[in-house]
């Protein structure tokens, strides 16, 4: 497993990795599964895809809302039919809950609309108290101090899926809690090191000279709420209906980067089972440094 943040330079390594080991390729990009985003989440060439078969890549429509639980049941059975023709799975990407939806016992409750509708039409402060109504441990699993959370475990406990207390206890749980796998593997993370501004900033002027403002244009009435929020695609879309000027796009474009990068690098260095490889500027020396874990 090959994984680290925006702009750590992944995917030239993972083609020559791939190519070594004789291995295929599952991506966990979170926006790598939506067709016709292609400049702007950096998918794989043409060229690459047939030289190193991909998985995970164009699965769905940009308009089309496609879950962590979908991913996880797409990409299992992904893993499984690669193991099946007996070659290796170089899992490679940047999102750590797509990541770990693959190869954590990661469990996703029920999803009901109209009870989530209802959850969400609470005043401040209401979902957390009758959460804590239902269930007055749950402050000990949740963090009550985030909307989102409180709503979530409010929806999964309506829905009869558990209250947050009960949940805690389940085997599945403590195991994603300890970072114990459901399938063995080896695994790097790629520190992008103190260059990373500068390198983040040249992938953008490569992406809009590429024609990312193109893209972001012929795709703006067809994004869904999830990829409307891709990094770049979020940033451009006001440039592309006229309300900014491209370079304050550009410049929202490079500081939503750096912080997502910053989030993924925290992800990351939380997973013990995670080899840190440092920043190294040759290319060669950092598959070699991956091939050196990978090999033990």
């Amino acid at each position: 497993m090959l994984v680290g943040p925006t702009a750590a330079g992944k995917s030239e390594i993972a083609m020559r990795i791939a190519g070594r080991l004789g291995a295929e390729i599952v991506s966990v990009d979170s926006m790598q599964v939506y067709r016709g985003m292609d400049i702007g989440t950096a998918k794989p060439s043409r060229q690459d895809r047939q030289d190193v078969p991909h998985h995970m890549i164009d699965l769905v429509e940009p308009e089309r809302e496609y879950s962590v639980a979908e991913f996880q049941r797409k990409g299992r059975q992904v893993m499984e039919a690669i193991h099946g023709r007996e070659r290796a799975v170089l899992v490679v990407g940047g999102s750590g809950l797509h990541m770990r939806a693959l190869l954590d016992p990661l469990e996703f409750p029920p999803f009901d609309p109209t009870v989530r509708g209802q959850v969400e039409a609470l005043e401040p402060g209401a979902a957390s108290a009758e959460l804590l109504q239902l269930d007055p441990t749950a402050g000990d699993h949740v963090d009550l101090a985030n909307p989102r959370r409180v709503a979530r475990a409010l929806e999964v406990a309506k829905l009869g899926a558990g209250l947050p207390s009960e949940r805690a206890q389940r085997a599945e749980v403590r195991a994603v809690r300890e970072y114990e796998p459901l399938i063995p593997f080896r695994g790097v993370s790629i520190d992008p090191g103190d260059g990373l501004a500068t390198r983040a900033r040249r992938r953008i002027d490569k992406m809009l000279k590429l024609g990312l403002e193109a893209e972001v244009a012929g795709l703006a009435d067809r994004l869904g709420r999830t990829a409307a929020q891709a990094v770049g695609y979020k940033e451009l879309l006001p440039v592309v209906r006229g309300e900014q000027h491209l370079s304050n796009g550009a410049a929202d474009v490079l500081t939503n980067t750096l912080a997502l990068a910053r989030r993924q690098r925290t992800f990351f260095n939380r997973d013990p089972r995670l080899q840190p490889i440092p920043w190294v500027s040759v290319t060669e020396d950092r598959v070699r440094q991956v091939l050196e874990v990978f090999e033990r």
